[in-house]
């Protein structure tokens, strides 16, 4: 937006809402919870590697829940499992954001019919983007991370027509 008149004067001056600014400064540091349940965290590992690198895109790994504001699913939830992962998501701090990595987290993939299977994550905690695939490739992750980022860009700011 183009404040008219001020450019005259003002030469490099640039204006925005707090909201843009603070939401620009949560897209672009995701920390993500280190945290992998099964064969889909070899390709969440392999996006923090060099050929994807998401540090690249401001998303390092954090170890503990209480650094992160990302957690990454990845892999099949068991029901012995979810009050862990439910933990976990407590534990981090606001605002949080959840990946759903690959079938087996998003609707229990292969093992759906299984008695201790849980029919995806988004039972337990809310996801906020899913990735596809079984495993779903580290440039699938990087695009999810990427439209999570354009979401938290967009929280609390008024789109102006």
């Amino acid at each position: 937006m183009r404040i008219p008149g001020v450019w005259q004067w003002l030469p490099g001056i640039v204006t925005a809402r707090l909201q843009e600014l603070v939401n620009w400064g949560r897209a672009n540091s995701l920390w993500y919870l280190l945290f992998g349940l099964a064969c889909c965290a070899i390709e969440m590992m392999a996006a923090g590697g060099t050929r994807t690198d998401l540090d690249r895109i401001g998303s390092v790994f954090r170890a503990s829940p209480r650094q992160a504001d990302l957690m990454i699913v990845s892999g099949t939830v068991t029901e012995k499992m979810a009050p862990v992962v439910k933990t976990l998501y407590d534990q981090m701090a606001e605002p949080k954001f959840v990946v759903s990595m690959g079938a087996c987290a998003t609707n229990g993939g292969p093992y759906y019919q299984g008695y201790n299977v849980v029919d995806g994550v988004d039972k337990i905690i809310p996801v906020d983007v899913y990735v596809a695939g079984c495993p779903p490739r580290p440039e699938a992750l990087v695009h999810a991370i990427l439209k999570l980022q354009d979401k938290v860009r967009r929280i609390g700011v008024a789109h102006e027509a």
